[in-house]
């Protein structure tokens, strides 16, 4: 996935999709306080690696100004996948050097989070030791480098869902109410005006339980739709998701039709899901209730090579065309909305590093081919 530590490849073209839309985001006031962000602002949001895959190191003031968000990647555990100790050494930085890098992003009015786990940090918190130690671990973390919050990034096998665990208001697997408890006592910790909680699930652990509930279903994957209890429980503290829609499956939307990742089809019909809500595994009494437009970002593959799931520039527009000005796709009805929403959150892409190998070929470019207005 997007922690995937393999050698260079070839960067392809495609990783102009993000160029294209970057010059249409406005770019959030340094003054503007977190409420009004939520509802007025669009934003990119890039993911920052923490180690060198090939990509090539890249400071943290050297990152493109286009960007309002940079996800440090990645905090992992440090003793083993279920003990819940957190841990964070900036790579090829000092701490001074990287605490000055930080200081220097947010005096732009830029956001630094710290996200947490990725492919290769798989993180399970099946006890209340296990959920202490990864409080005060990631507390500690946040408040030693001055990060403006938490990006919520559990893959692989960090959530699933225990046999019987059907009602995703009130689950009861130990891995899933001791995260919700976690991030809960975090955000108290820090205040929820200062402090901004973020998530990017991949499409597994969200819509597809709208067919699959991995507590409640025979034979299939426990770890199906594993994410919705912890969106429900912290959505009244959550700044938004970025749903991975790359390195998909076919997910069934809720015209009760497969899409297929790479399409614009595949983007709204995701994107719908949770801004129009579903009934959790077609259940009508259990209905996992639409999240606000200013908490939904597209997550996007920069490129071909980044994930897959690549979406051309056409597709791409037509999409965002579909979600925000309410074009709507003639083989996709949004439910949500005929009408599209203005205050749509805006774009998460991987990754920062692959445009700075590029030279900013893609973030700097203002095109005019894809249009958020």
């Amino acid at each position: 996935m997007k922690g995937n530590r393999l050698a260079f490849r070839q960067v392809s073209i495609g990783i102009l999709i993000v160029a294209l839309i970057v010059s249409f985001f406005q770019l959030m006031p340094v003054n503007a306080t977190k409420a009004q962000a939520a509802v007025s602002s669009k934003m990119i949001v890039g993911y920052w690696h923490n180690f060198d895959n090939g990509s090539g190191f890249i400071k943290l003031r050297d990152v493109s100004p286009k960007f309002d968000v940079i996800n440090v990647s990645f905090a992992e555990p440090t003793s083993g996948v279920t003990n819940g100790t957190i841990g964070f050494t900036p790579y090829n930085y000092t701490d001074a050097d990287f605490k000055a890098d930080v200081v220097y992003l947010q005096s732009q009015g830029k956001k630094v989070l710290i996200s947490i786990g990725g492919a290769n940090g798989q993180v399970q918190l099946p006890s209340t030791t296990a959920r202490d130690n990864f409080v005060n671990s990631v507390t500690a973390i946040i408040e030693k480098y001055g990060f403006d919050g938490l990006d919520v990034d559990f893959e692989g096998h960090s959530l699933y869902l225990n046999a019987g665990d059907s009602d995703f208001k009130n689950p009861t697997t130990p891995v899933i109410v001791n995260l919700i408890s976690a991030l809960k006592t975090i955000n108290n910790h820090f205040g929820t005006d200062n402090f901004y909680l973020t998530m990017a699930p991949e499409t597994f652990f969200v819509q597809l339980g709208y067919s699959f509930y991995g507590g409640s279903c025979i034979s299939c994957d426990n770890r199906a739709g594993a994410y919705l209890p912890v969106i429900e429980a912290t959505r009244d503290i959550l700044d938004w998701v970025q749903v991975q829609n790359y390195n998909s499956g076919p997910i069934i939307g809720l015209d009760n039709q497969y899409h297929n990742m790479g399409s614009a089809d595949f983007h709204v019909a995701m994107a719908d899901m949770l801004l129009a809500g579903f009934p959790v595994a077609g259940k009508s009494n259990q209905f996992f209730n639409a999240l606000r437009a200013d908490q939904v970002l597209l997550g996007l593959p920069a490129n071909a090579n980044a994930g897959g799931g690549f979406t051309s520039v056409a597709e791409v527009q037509k999409a965002l065309d579909a979600l925000i000005k309410g074009i709507q796709l003639p083989s996709y009805q949004m439910r949500s909305s005929t009408n599209g929403f203005s205050d749509f959150r805006g774009v998460m892409t991987w990754s920062i590093n692959w445009d700075k190998y590029n030279n900013f070929e893609f973030s700097p470019i203002a095109t005019g081919h894809i249009s958020m207005l």
